[in-house]
This record gives C-alpha cells, structure tokens and sequence, in this order.
C-alpha cells in the first residue's frame, strides 16, 4: 500500500493533467451542444482507458522497483546496474552507478594492495626484530640476578606485543589464513605454559594445569595466539595468588586467576577494540598505570574465537580474579 501510495504521488502532475484535459474537453463539446450522453461515455471511456495505462505501468513500476531492490542487496558483491529502466532520468542514474562502482572496485582494489603490502612489512619486520630480541635473551640468561630476571620479563612481554602487532593485521585477512587440522589440545597448552614459566616465577605466583587427553581440530597457531593473551592478562594483573588451567573432557579450556578482577560496569565491554576498564589503568598498588594498557589483547581474542568457530566467555569479580572459558565445541561469545 505503502508503494502504491508513493507511485501516485511520482505520477500526480500527468494524472491532474490529464483528469483537467478529460474536463476541458467535456466542457467543449457541452458548449457546442453535443448530447450530454456523448460527453458521459467519452469520459467514462477516457477514465476507463487511462486506469487501464495506469495500472500497467504500476505493475511494471513495482517490478523495476523490486529489480532495483534486488540491485541493491547485490550491491556488496557485483554492480547491480539499472536493468529494465527508461528514460532520460534513468540513464543517468545508470552512467552514475557505473561511475560509482568504478571508484569502489579501485578503492577495493587499493586498499587489498595496501592491506598486502602492510602484512608483507609486518611479516618482516617481525621476523626481524626477533633476532635482536633472542640476542637480549640470550645475553640476560647468562647471568642470574634480580635485574637480568627483571629484563627477561620484559623481553619476554615485548615478544607478546611483537605477536600482538602482526595477529593485528592478519585477522583482517580472510579464512585462507587458516591452517585446520586435528592438534592434541593438550600439547598446545603445555606448550604455551611453558613459555610463560619464567613469568610465574618472577613474579612469585603459583601455577597449576589439570590435563586431559583430548583432540580438536583448529588452527594450533590462532588457538596458541588466543591461550597466550588470555595468560598474559592473567599473569599481568595477578599480584598474588595464582593462575589454574583446567582442560576438561569436553575440550574446554578454562583460565582462572586470583587477580584484581573486572569491575562490574567493565564485564560486557572487555571485548570492545580499546577498552581497558578502571582496573587495566591500575597498578597493583592502585595507582595509576600511564595508560600502558592498550585495549587489544582481549579484543583479538574474541576476533580469533570467531575467526576458529569457538565460544569465549568470561567471568569476573573485582578484587577476586577472572575466569576465561574457551569451549571448542562451540561458537558464542559471552560475559556474566
């Protein structure tokens, strides 16, 4: 009814100009004397045959339009062009929309090159800064002391930010990053706890892992790139306490710490692309951090959860520590 309306009100002028013709001519003929019976069934003939003209170019109006609105869902994808149209007016729209999607498939075009070439500079320059991170590695294990252990920490989380960068840039990329097939779940976890072994120690916490055997096929590299952040998180804001990883039998991953927590109002926005929360922004004596957190970590994590189809859900009390859940069995991602 809507576009009936709308149809009416596009074709007002030639519909009032042809009703005021239709009178103009009755009124002719009436002042000519030609019988009343006459001019009634001429203009009962011409309303008949312009209601007829009407409603044919109402139903081809509605079918343009439906082709139009057709066009437009396809827009994302290819031209849609102007199909079946006439006229001056629709012309051109048609040379409009052409010029139009010349521009975007340059855009896209240019912005895939860019997209490329940034990953191709990231790749490399990851590559590269690792070198002079495992010299700096290499030089603080060669001796053990307070200091040498306090740089290690932060080699090893200026490592994490390294990753952090270039998972940045390759989530934009589509699945053909993916490389899928049937990991030991358990491996890729004790792999990771490794890596963070001396974190636990210098910062004095406890740890524990509850195994189980289970397999699942994901991407190890993305699923190894999500448990990363989610511990890093865990060892960052834990001051005392501990961290526990529980794999369970159904392929769930589950990450407790004993840290500050999450603030209530911060739970459902943890996720959001750089937000940090009042607790990110504090130090373990409740001042003030700089601004050192950055918003991201947790932000890719739910980008790789969608990215390998897996749930990632969270729980957390300020002042009493974080529960991470990362279910490979299922794709949903939830705060409480």
């Amino acid at each position: 009814m809507k576009f009936f309306f709308e149809f009416l009100r596009d074709r007002i002028y030639p519909v009032v100009w042809g009703i005021t013709a239709i009178g103009v001519c009755a009124l002719v003929f009436w002042l000519y004397g030609v019988r009343g019976d006459a001019i009634g069934y001429s203009v009962l003939l011409c309303f008949a045959l312009g209601t007829a003209i009407g409603f044919v170019d109402f139903f081809h109006e509605m079918r343009r339009h439906n082709a139009r609105l057709q066009g437009i869902s396809k827009a994302a994808f290819e031209n849609p062009g102007l199909r079946d149209e006439y006229g001056t007016a629709a012309n051109d729209y048609a040379e409009l929309v052409k010029v139009l999607w010349d521009r975007i498939e340059k855009l896209q075009s240019d912005w895939q090159n860019y997209r490329l070439e940034a990953e191709d500079y990231y790749s490399t320059w990851v590559h590269q800064i690792k070198t002079p991170l495992a010299v700096m590695q290499m030089l603080v294990k060669s001796e053990d002391t307070e200091q040498s252990r306090a740089l290690a920490a932060e080699l090893f989380r200026t490592e994490q930010y390294v990753e952090m960068a270039l998972g940045y840039i390759r989530l934009g990329e589509d699945s053909s990053d993916l490389t899928v097939r049937e990991y030991d779940l358990d491996e890729l976890i004790r792999t990771s706890i490794r890596r963070f072994a001396p974190q636990f120690i210098a910062k004095k916490l406890t740890f524990s892992y509850e195994p189980n055997k289970v397999s699942v096929v994901t991407d190890g590299r993305w699923f190894t790139f999500l448990l990363e952040q989610i511990l890093s998180n865990a060892v960052k804001y834990t001051y005392e306490g501990g961290v526990t990883v529980t794999l369970t039998k159904d392929a769930k991953v589950i990450i407790r710490d004993t840290g500050i927590g999450i603030a209530a109002d911060d739970v459902p926005r943890i996720f959001e692309k750089g937000f940090t929360g009042f607790n990110g922004r504090l130090n373990a004596d409740g001042t003030a951090n700089g601004g050192r957190a950055t918003g991201l970590g947790l932000y890719l994590c739910s980008k790789v959860a969608h990215k390998l189809n897996i749930g990632l859900s969270v729980q957390s009390e300020a002042g009493k520590g974080t529960e991470f859940t990362v279910d490979m069995q299922k794709e949903e991602i939830t705060v409480e």
